[in-house]
């Protein structure tokens, strides 16, 4: 039974990863953007949503760091100090929400929303 029950694990992750294996990478990208974002607007209570969606969702490898730290440095520097050009936090909100949806579903493993 542990077996069939790996096996079965082992399929959904494999069929998750073969549908689009861009799609992980890209919703971490939009995560570190709206972070990057969030810093520099000085929405730190974003920032620490989007960093928690981080934690709680992506695997930790080089990689998924490396993309989440270089779209938020590369956010930040693009938003700049021109705070005029700051979305509302109701923005900010509505992006994360969409990104709390899609990230289960991208990333195999992640606890999906009811469960956190």
């Amino acid at each position: 039974m542990k077996r069939l029950s790996l096996l079965v694990t082992l399929s959904l992750f494999l069929a998750v990863a073969a549908a689009d294996p861009e799609a992980a990478p890209s919703a971490i990208r939009e995560l570190g953007q709206i972070n990057g974002q969030a810093l520099a607007c000085g929405q730190m209570a974003v920032a620490g949503q989007a960093k928690a969606l981080m934690i709680r969702h992506a695997p930790k490898t080089r990689r998924y760091g490396g993309i989440f730290e270089e779209e938020t440095n590369a956010a930040f520097l693009a938003q700049g100090k021109d705070t005029d050009r700051c979305p509302p936090p109701e923005d900010f909100a509505i992006r994360l929400e969409g990104l709390a949806k899609r990230l289960p579903a991208v990333l195999p493993g992640s606890p999906p929303a009811a469960e956190r």
